[in-house]
């Protein structure tokens, strides 16, 4: 049975529910699935036959956390089939929605060695009411920038849940090389 590791990094914890439903996914398909903050220790990378990697934007960045792990096991990722994830609510428009128009993923891939197999950009959460004050102005000001919502009391999914399973059955399917 293949295991397959999915190591995340969330702020809000959209990111977590996105690896949830992967998680739910790939084991329809049989296979065993461990989630991981990127912030938890790590137990030993070698015991699991794929590893997907995945992150959420704020502002503007993804987290440190996420460049330190992907540097400090890039060997190993390359190893094994492999796979990284983006969320952020610049997805939420359909020229910004994939792997190669997406400016945060086309920026965290020219920042690191690691070349992911395969790659995924999800939409994220955008939820003022949740948001701590001065989060919720810095967001709405982007917002307002990029011509989104605006309004404090706006909680909106952009997540293309149909999207997300089928990158769960597409990292299920993954094959070594």
């Amino acid at each position: 049975m293949s295991e397959i590791l999915i190591v995340y990094a969330t702020t809000d914890g959209h990111t977590r529910k996105i690896c949830e439903r992967l998680q739910r996914v790939i084991e329809q398909q049989g296979r065993q699935v461990q989630l991981l903050r990127v912030d938890q220790p790590q137990p030993d990378l070698t015991q699991f036959d794929k590893i997907v990697v995945g992150g959420s934007i704020r502002y503007g960045k993804h987290s440190k956390l996420i460049y330190d792990f992907v540097k400090k096991n890039q060997k190993l990722l390359e190893s094994k089939p492999n796979a990284f994830f983006s969320v952020n609510v610049v997805a939420r428009k359909p020229e910004k929605s994939q792997p190669d128009t997406n400016p945060y993923l086309k920026k965290f891939l020219g920042q690191i060695a690691w070349k992911p197999k395969q790659l995924a950009v999800f939409g994220g959460n955008l939820d003022y009411p949740n948001c701590r004050y001065l989060d919720r102005q810095m967001i709405r000001l982007i917002m307002w920038m990029t011509k989104g919502p605006t309004d404090p009391a706006t909680v909106v999914d952009y997540t293309d849940w149909d999207q997300v399973e089928s990158f769960g059955r597409l990292v299920g399917d993954m094959q070594g090389e």
